[in-house]
């Protein structure tokens, strides 16, 4: 899970609300998708600077996830760089694109569950539902585990 931060919480509130109060949202656009608008909030670059540099390389969020590397200089990789910076992991940015991390789902009411990875309430609800999440986790105290040496729930 993402290492929770007042800024991570905020950068999913604040794309939430942009998202809810009707900021243009296309998923097939790399600039105006799920992680390209968590991307507009946290870089503060336009939807066509992001899909700008995202096509330097080939695939959607998920593909350029996998082939990212921090080395490459490639815009989209730097892109990248700085959302991870505030805590967000590569797979928590595969699973916005679908709307598909479990510990967020799990959270969801069961007629909620269900979400279509497409759809602009879905993403609010699941932006919003993440930022429950990182909020619980900073209230929640941890300690170093003596067998792994993680942070686990104290």
């Amino acid at each position: 899970m993402a290492r929770s931060s007042v800024e991570l919480i905020e950068a999913l509130r604040d794309t939430a609300n942009r998202l809810r109060t009707g900021a243009k949202y296309e998923w097939g656009h790399m600039g105006s998708c799920n992680c390209g608008h968590l991307a507009q909030t946290i870089t503060k670059y336009s939807k066509g600077q992001i899909h700008g540099a995202a096509m330097w390389r080939y695939g959607d969020w998920r593909e350029q996830l996998r082939d990212y590397c921090p080395q490459s200089g490639l815009p989209l990789d730097e892109i990248i760089d700085q959302i991870l910076e505030i805590g967000v992991t590569r797979e928590e940015l595969a699973h916005l694109e679908s709307l598909s991390q479990p510990e967020i789902i799990n959270l969801l009411p069961d007629h909620r569950k269900n979400l279509k990875h497409n759809q602009r309430n879905d993403v609010v609800l699941y932006l919003e539902t993440w930022a429950q999440l990182l909020e619980q986790q900073l209230k929640t105290p941890y300690k170093l585990s003596v067998e792994t040496g993680e942070l686990v729930p104290a």
